[in-house]
């Protein structure tokens, strides 16, 4: 009889690899979580006795926050209620079946409301243009009525990081703002609290949480055909910057947290026309020439040397 060779390691690597995947998953669940509840309690998101409509689109962000939140509600000091609801804008094709028959099976209490919203838009949106400003002002309006129908106390929306720099260069590029999408903010009616608890997450992580939970993803098919969206140009920018610069888009976050309105030039904000020079020191003094404690890049490659001008 012949010898055979066996490879010690042949049946222990599939293993090894599952346990590799495991490992890295639970990290990016502890992460997800970990920065969902530190929105939480930095912007007083949440609090006791609150029923939080979770706003469920059937895109990869909204799943992710539904999911997020129902494991936050296990372990958070304080007790609230969770509603997903969801808006069906009669799109041609939409599979109206995959919410209800997930959130069933998940346990969830859930509302689909249907609104037509789809028919409006196509009539007052020419051909070729941008429908999203139209379709988010209906969506807003009719998801706000739903609130107060269901009792809702806030009204939580899937939006990321990177869709609130993102926001923040399209206002200062295209509208002269310094502007983006605040963690938490009133209605204009001043009724309804709407928050954001994604605001520290990276969308890079729920990419990889939807492909790991296997979320039943619906494409949005009113606007997703409409390749150059302004905002997509943006996205892309900040995609490359952050591919060559591992680390810049945290950093550029943490400038939203870091405002110095006597750096800036909003008079409404600070008041250089009545400035005068007191003699007294001052923390908003002129600081221009000073050097810059700016961090080393995370990608900067051993014995890279920061040059301060």
């Amino acid at each position: 009889m012949s010898a055979v060779w066996i490879d010690p390691e042949a049946d222990t690597a599939p293993q090894a690899r599952e346990r590799r995947i495991e490992r890295e998953t639970h990290k990016l669940e502890k992460r997800l979580c970990r920065q969902v509840g530190q929105a939480i309690v930095d912007f007083n998101m949440i609090g006791e006795g609150d029923k939080v409509m979770v706003c469920l689109s059937g895109g990869k962000d909204s799943y992710g926050l539904l999911d997020i939140l129902l494991k936050m509600q296990q372990r958070a000091p304080v007790r609230f209620e969770i509603v997903a609801v969801n808006l069906d804008q009669k799109q041609p094709g939409f599979p109206e079946h995959v919410l209800p028959q997930y959130l069933k099976a998940l346990g969830v209490p859930f509302h689909i409301e249907n609104q037509d919203t789809y028919s409006i838009v196509k009539d007052k949106i020419p051909e070729g243009k941008t429908m999203c400003s139209l379709c988010s002002r209906l969506r807003r309006g009719i998801l706000y009525r739903v609130a107060d129908e269901l009792g809702a106390t806030k009204l939580a929306l899937g939006h990321h990081r990177d869709d609130i720099l993102q926001t923040f260069f399209l206002n200062m590029f295209f509208g002269g703002k310094l502007k983006a999408m605040p963690p938490k903010l009133v209605s204009d009616d001043g009724r309804h609290m709407v928050i954001r608890p994604l605001a520290y997450v990276a969308e890079k992580d729920l990419i990889r949480w939807a492909a790991y939970r296997q979320f039943p993803i619906i494409p949005c098919t009113l606007c997703g055909s409409q390749e150059n969206l302004q905002r997509k140009q943006v996205a892309a920018m900040l995609q490359e910057w952050e591919r060559k610069h591992p680390g810049r888009l945290e950093n550029m976050f943490s400038a939203l947290q870091n405002i110095v309105p006597s750096h800036l030039a909003d008079g409404t904000h600070h008041d250089f026309k009545n400035l005068i020079a007191t003699g007294v020191a001052s923390d908003e003094g002129d600081k221009a020439f000073d050097a810059q404690e700016f961090a080393a890049p995370a990608s900067a490659p051993p014995g890279l040397q920061i040059v301060r001008l």
